[in-house]
């Protein structure tokens, strides 16, 4: 990082910082810590130097996570038309056309006016000319929708000093007109990986119907996650409407989860072994770092005819570009019971003081929204906003404080927050995280042993609803999300993409290349509106 960067100790107060960043000719744009969501998804870290000659300087990570030096000159007056031709070079949809240039498509087997099940194709395959439900290949979403009028508006996503307003378009999900595989020749694989989040089974069973709405038969689950294509004692699970039909009135995954598994050579050996040439993968950034991978190996280097498709699950909905990821919703709802519950203990406790850990190793949008919903938290403690524990503007004094006038007080803490106070351990799991020390724990036991010694009684009360809430069922909202991305998986699929992820954007469904969104996990944005609403709600100052 050069001298232009912004170091963490630099940025630990935001005000005070963005004041100096300003008179040092720096634009100090999102969060405090972590990688900044630029354009089109890429990271800038911290802060971006104007230089001599209008030229920004920034540092960038790749899709492997390595830094690139790039560099772009706005005193060009063609700053805007590169810009974005680079931009759609990057978010262009990776197709079976770049690999076998002779593909040649066929009429879609999708469509809603057929009143009776697919059976056989043997006088051709049927298609609806009038039918207008189909998307065309150059309809594109609008990816920000925010004109910044200045790098100093709360939340400003900046490409130049200036903010002007360049658009930049991803591609619209959907059906298409033409297909890529004749159905009765796909086997399609659905695998789960990593852990357990509401609406598996709902995603699970979208794409099982919607794959025989458009006339396969052979569909299969691979079990236990990438670990399923390589433990022979593990057999692949024959999958139908009928198998799947009530499924997603439980939680959990029909198919079962693991984290790690074999290699990626080994993976695709086993799918050209059992002829599977359609997969969806179920999984947050490092399953769809597989999937790439996955992908890159069966399509690019082995040149097999396969489809390849991810839909994001992580319950921490960090994946960059997304509105939201399935699980969220339901994540922050069940999140109210506990909060409910601390609430209760310590507002009916002489000094009570109620703790609740939520998920979120390193994004706090579960704890922020969570705690906007409830409106009975005092203390909102996410990994993306430093804090201080003990002195005179910590957390404690902050507690005492609360006990004082309120007598009583709530604290919502994300997991993965304040990660600098406890022991740090070199333990990963099998996905390769971090094994993270509990926070939750550490702020009680501080919490007692802080007004044990000043001599105030206070009925500490810990709660921690993470594997309550993990194995729930997707509620009604999570649930639509659901649907909706298991049948867009499957018709990017049927449309000959390969690589790619299907998300939510500015209320749109879309596709993106997996690459894009999994560079670093998407993060709160300390000046973003939706932190400062959530600060409002709970009335705390800044611990530091």
């Amino acid at each position: 990082m050069d001298a232009l960067s912004c170091s963490p100790a630099a940025i630990t107060n935001p005000r005070r910082a963005t004041l100096a960043a300003r008179r040092r000719g720096l634009s100090c744009l999102g969060r405090r810590h972590a990688e900044n969501e630029g354009p089109g998804g890429r990271a800038f870290l911290g802060c971006r130097g104007i230089g001599q000659g209008g030229v920004v300087k920034n540092e960038i990570k790749n899709a492997g996570g390595q830094r690139d030096r790039t560099a772009i000159d706005f005193s060009d007056p063609g700053w805007k038309p590169k810009f974005q031709r680079d931009f759609e070079s990057r978010f262009d949809l990776p197709h079976l056309k770049d690999v076998f240039p002779d593909a040649v498509p066929i009429p879609s087997t999708f469509c809603l006016r057929m009143r009776s099940p697919t059976e056989e194709f043997a006088d051709g395959y049927p298609s609806d000319e009038k039918w207008h439900g189909y998307i065309n290949n150059s309809d594109r979403v609008l990816l920000k929708v925010i004109h910044y009028s200045s790098p100093t508006s709360a939340g400003a996503q900046c490409i130049d000093p200036d903010c002007s307003w360049v658009e930049q378009w991803v591609h619209r999900a959907g059906p298409r007109e033409e297909i890529y595989f004749r159905p009765e020749e796909v086997k399609a694989a659905i695998v789960t990986c990593g852990g357990l989040c509401p609406g598996l089974n709902d995603v699970i069973r979208q794409i099982v119907i919607t794959l025989e709405i458009y006339g396969v038969k052979k569909i299969v689950g691979i079990p236990f996650g990438y670990r399923g294509f390589g433990d022979e004692g593990l057999t692949e699970m024959p999958l139908s409407r009928k198998v799947v039909q009530n499924v997603h009135l439980s939680g959990g995954s029909l198919l079962g989860v693991s984290r790690g598994g074999p290699s990626i050579p080994e993976i695709v050996d086993t799918m050209e072994k059992r002829g599977i040439n359609m997969l969806f993968v179920l999984g947050g950034n490092g399953t769809h770092a597989g999937a790439n991978a996955i992908h890159n190996e069966v399509c690019r280097k082995r040149r097999l005819r396969v489809a390849v498709v991810g839909v994001p699950k992580t319950i921490d909905n960090d994946i960059l570009l997304m509105d939201k990821t399935f699980g969220f919703d339901t994540a922050v709802e069940e999140a109210q019971r506990a909060i409910n519950s601390a609430y209760i203990e310590a507002h009916s406790a002489y000094h009570g003081i109620g703790i609740v850990k939520l998920m979120g190793r390193s994004s706090g949008y579960i704890a922020m929204h969570a705690s906007l919903a409830s409106g009975q938290i005092d203390i909102c403690l996410i990994p993306e906003v430093p804090f201080h524990l003990h002195g005179p503007h910590g957390v404690l004094r902050h507690l005492k404080y609360l006990i004082e006038t309120k007598g009583s007080a709530v604290v919502c803490v994300a997991e993965g927050a304040g990660q600098n106070f406890l022991e740090k351990t070199n333990a990963k799991d099998a996905s390769g995280n971090i094994v993270l020390s509990d926070i939750g724990v550490h702020i009680q036991q501080e919490t007692k042993k802080y007004f044990r010694e000043i001599g105030v009684p206070a009925d500490v009360k810990y709660i921690d609803p993470t594997y309550m809430i993990r194995a729930c069922r997707a509620n009604a909202s999570d649930g639509i999300l659901c649907t909706v991305l298991g049948q867009n998986a499957v018709h990017g699929a049927f449309a000959g993409y390969s690589g790619i992820t299907v998300g939510i954007c500015n209320t749109h469904y879309v596709y993106f290349p997996i690459p894009e969104v999994i560079q670093y996990p998407r993060s709160v944005d300390p000046n973003s509106r939706m932190w400062h609403r959530c600060l409002t709600s709970t009335g705390q100052p800044d611990f530091i």
